[in-house]
Parts: structure tokens; sequence; C-alpha cells
């Protein structure tokens, strides 16, 4: 297959690149700092030369967005949401004037879209979408992601949860403060995390491209959330380190000013359930967060 992936140079990006190169597949990366011969130039807003290479490809992935790992400043805030949208809205122009268009559009999105929930177990079908900054975002980004329709071209957003690996991602650093015995329960602890192994999310990702009969928002996350207290006992037990330094919640708060960052990362509880890729089967090679660890460490 000819894939393009825009922004393809992140953490989920390259995972995808090396996954989808060692199949023999060609892939093509839009990104706004170009160094291999692979890499093209694009701004992620004006329609460039970059767009003739959706020409006659098969599968375009677009992971374009800044990074949530912000401070939520009214400026930040903007360029969260026009990074999404007009990377979004530019990617439709551009296949709107291919005369072979891409067969699927695969678009990132975010398990972040629904509500802190703590017992209700979210699926596509039934999962309970909220009202506040982050999960705006994602309903305006899928919105404009499916404003446009085409025969032609199959629409998917992956609304995927925390990807766990070992070469960037959340992982390393969840290591790192575990290791230095900061690895307690952060808050109260009863927080719900949704994980994915990088490798299955490479995996799944594939398998919606081949399965011709998905469309529409997918989650894209393991079957087996667990507590944030329960995550960071299992990695403390791995790790073999006998204690972890809890984080009571004004701790959080004063931590995350110096790290320029937002306690919702931590302390939002994202309770989500891949109910379309269980139903059709999709099988998990890291389905639990034991054999996820036992993995990456």
């Amino acid at each position: 297959m000819k894939i393009i992936i825009a922004a393809g140079t992140g953490f989920l990006g390259r995972n995808l690149e090396r996954y989808f190169i060692e199949k023999g597949n060609q892939v093509y990366i839009l990104t706004r700092n170009p160094k291999r011969k692979n890499e093209v130039y694009w701004d992620a807003q004006t329609l460039d030369k970059w767009k003739d290479f959706l020409e006659d490809s098969d599968v375009l992935i677009n992971l374009t967005g800044k990074s949530v790992d912000c401070r939520y400043t009214d400026e930040n805030k903007k360029e969260i949401y026009t990074s999404r949208i007009e990377s979004t809205k530019v990617l439709q122009q551009a296949i709107d004037n291919c005369i072979n268009k891409p067969k699927v559009w695969l678009n990132a999105s975010s398990a972040t879209i629904y509500v802190h929930s703590e017992k209700h177990l979210n699926t596509e079908e039934n999962g309970i979408i909220g009202d506040d900054f982050s999960m705006n975002i994602c309903k305006s980004w899928e919105k404009e992601f499916f404003k446009v329709g085409h025969d032609e071209v199959r629409k998917v957003a992956l609304r995927t949860s925390i990807v766990l690996g070992k070469n960037g991602g959340a992982f390393p650093k969840l290591l790192q403060i575990t290791k230095l015995g900061l690895g307690g329960k952060q808050g109260k602890g009863n927080q719900n995390v949704s994980w994915i192994h990088v490798d299955d999310f490479c995996r799944a990702v594939e398998w919606i491209i081949k399965n011709e009969n998905i469309s529409g928002p997918i989650n894209v996350t393991a079957p087996n959330p667990l507590s944030n207290e329960e995550l960071m006992k299992k990695l403390r037990a791995r790790l073999r380190m006998p204690f972890g330094m809890n984080a009571p919640l004004w701790q959080l708060e004063i931590a995350s000013i110096f790290l320029r960052t937002e306690t919702e990362l931590l302390l939002k509880s994202r309770n989500v359930y891949p109910g379309i890729l269980v139903k059709n089967n999709f099988r998990f090679s890291f389905p639990d967060i034991d054999v996820t660890l036992q993995n990456l460490i």
C-alpha cells in the first residue's frame, strides 16, 4: 500500500511508519521539518506540493495536533484547537482535488471525548460525551472530519487512549517517577486508566484499514482499563520498588505549574472499552496490563 502519515514524526507516527514499512508498504510522512527522503514539507494549513502525494494513495492517517501536555492558557487552547481543525480542513481540500482519492482516511481523535467516569464503561455505542474544553476539542475535531462525505473515501476517527511503548509517550515518564520512589497513586487513585500497547495500536490501525465495513468513531484501547492506584502498584512490583510516595491533589496542582502541564492528564477517569474492535473479533496481543508490563520492562 501507499500510506501517507500527516505529522508522522512523533511517537505514534514513528511506530506506525516502522510497522508498515516492515510489511513492505510505501510510507510518506508530511512534516514541518523534512529530513529524510520519504518526508515531505507541509505546514498543516495550506495546499502545496504535498497534496500530490495523496494522489493514488491507499491510506491517509492524520495525527496532527499540538500536544495537550501543556498549560491551558488562552494561547495554547487556541493552538490546540486550530492545529487540529485546520489540518483536517486542508487535508479534506487536498482529497477533494484528487482524481484517485485515498481509499481510507484515519483521523486522530481521543478517548478523552468521554466524560470522567469511574463506573460507566464507555463504548462507541453508549459512551457519554460531555462538555468541557478537552471534550469540546474532540467533538469539534470529529465534526470537522465527518462534515464532508465521499463514497470513495471511508473515514474512521481513532478515539485513542494512552499508548504505552518504550520509545516515547507516557510510559518512559511513568518508569522514571517510579524508579525515583514517586510511583504511588496520583490524587485519590480511583480514576481509571484506559491504555493500549503500542504494538496493538499499530495492529488495530492495520486491522481497521483492511476491514472495509469499519467506519466512524472507533475506540482504540485495550479491553481492560484499571485504576491509577492499581496501575502504579503493578508498575512498582514489576520494577521491584518496595515503596512509592503518593501525590495528593494539592501537590499535583503545584507540580503541574512547574512542569507546565495540567492535572487533568493524570486525574481524569478514562473508562473506555473497545466495543467495535472486540465485537468484530480483533485479537489483542496485549489485552491486560500484566502482560504489557512484562513485555515493556
